[in-house]
């Protein structure tokens, strides 16, 4: 399975790197059983086992097994990070966040995406839980490119432009499932951005 949270983060030390790479191999084995076995059949051990952790250790990255598939919904908003740090220069905010959603995006099967958002819409919890989670991508995005435009005068603007993109991603997403992977996602991306475009 594609990693969404393999970035290396630039004030990020040994001890956080360590934490950051255990998270993600838990999440990486989670997703795989919920997979291969079912989400309901695959219990905490097989998890804690696949990883080559305790359980104990398992409650101390994760509360649930919910927890798992949001993880990767949370990463996403790292990996965005990651990719925006060398893409403002010279380009309108729009266009930079555009490029690195589908730079984060582009590599994951389609297959592995359908899969996880089954999963996801299998669970009335996490299907909650999963909204919180484009919130904190926008307020991400918003916050990265207040960094590099900070005039007061364009913060509406800005947020305004993180709120599009997550929307643009999400409609993309929606429809890679609706159509069972019949187009890649760079496609849905740029469809879903250029109708964005169209109505501004």
């Amino acid at each position: 399975m594609t990693k969404i949270t393999n970035v290396d983060l630039p004030t990020e030390g040994l001890r956080e790197r360590k934490r950051r790479e255990t998270l993600q191999r838990i999440t990486e084995v989670g997703i795989r059983l919920f997979i291969e076995k079912g989400y309901d059949a695959t219990t905490l051990d097989d998890i804690a086992a696949g990883a080559d952790i305790s359980r104990r250790t398992f409650f101390y990255y994760f509360k649930s097994k919910d927890e798992i598939l949001l993880a990767l919904q949370s990463g996403m908003g790292e990996a965005l990070i990651a990719a925006l740090q060398n893409g403002l220069e010279g380009k309108r905010p729009i266009d930079a966040v555009r490029n690195a959603i589908i730079k984060v995006c582009a590599p994951f099967p389609a297959a592995d995406m359908i899969a996880i958002d089954r999963l996801m819409r299998s669970s009335e919890a996490v299907q909650a839980r999963k909204q919180a989670t484009y919130i904190q991508q926008e307020k991400i995005l918003f916050e990265a490119l207040r960094k590099q435009w900070p005039e007061s005068e364009r913060e509406t603007g800005l947020r305004l432009v993180a709120m599009s993109a997550v929307g643009a991603m999400r409609l993309a997403f929606d429809t890679l499932s609706r159509e069972g992977g019949k187009r890649p996602i760079v496609t849905l991306l740029n469809e879903s951005f250029d109708a964005l475009e169209n109505e501004i």
